[in-house]
């Protein structure tokens, strides 16, 4: 069972977000996917330090449309694309059924696409301490 702290936490996130992203219907949803799936995974620690940092990028993100707001919109534009292009309809994976099968280099690309991506946000949450991912 989670603790009190935790669920505070992850309540104070949210709502951030949804502030954030001033309820926008595909955003929102992405958002509370992805804040969902983090706390879920359980494997890190709660830092107090990072959480409060995260909480005032996302304030600024909902109080002006400055830099703030771009990079959690693109994030979440990101994210959603990469969510849903993984899920196609079953008449395209029917009709992928029938073509001849990729190459490797096509496969590889599949693979490797959101490599540098995930290492950019990577380094943007390591260098402002924020925990966007």
């Amino acid at each position: 069972m989670a603790t009190l702290e935790v669920i505070h936490t992850y309540r104070h996130l949210y709502r951030a977000l949804l502030h954030a992203v001033q309820f926008a219907q595909p955003a929102r949803f992405v958002a509370r996917d992805r804040l969902r799936r983090a706390f879920r995974e359980g494997e890190g620690q709660l830092d107090n330090r990072s959480l409060i940092r995260t909480l005032r990028f996302l304030e600024a993100a909902a109080r002006t449309r400055g830099i703030e707001h771009k990079v959690l919109k693109n994030l979440l534009f990101v994210d959603y694309h990469r969510y849903y292009d993984s899920r196609r309809p079953w008449k395209h994976v029917e009709r992928a059924m029938k073509q001849p099968p990729k190459q490797d280099t096509q496969k590889h690309i599949e693979k490797t696409a959101y490599k540098h991506y995930d290492m950019t946000v990577a380094m943007l949450n390591k260098s402002m301490g924020l925990c966007l991912r």
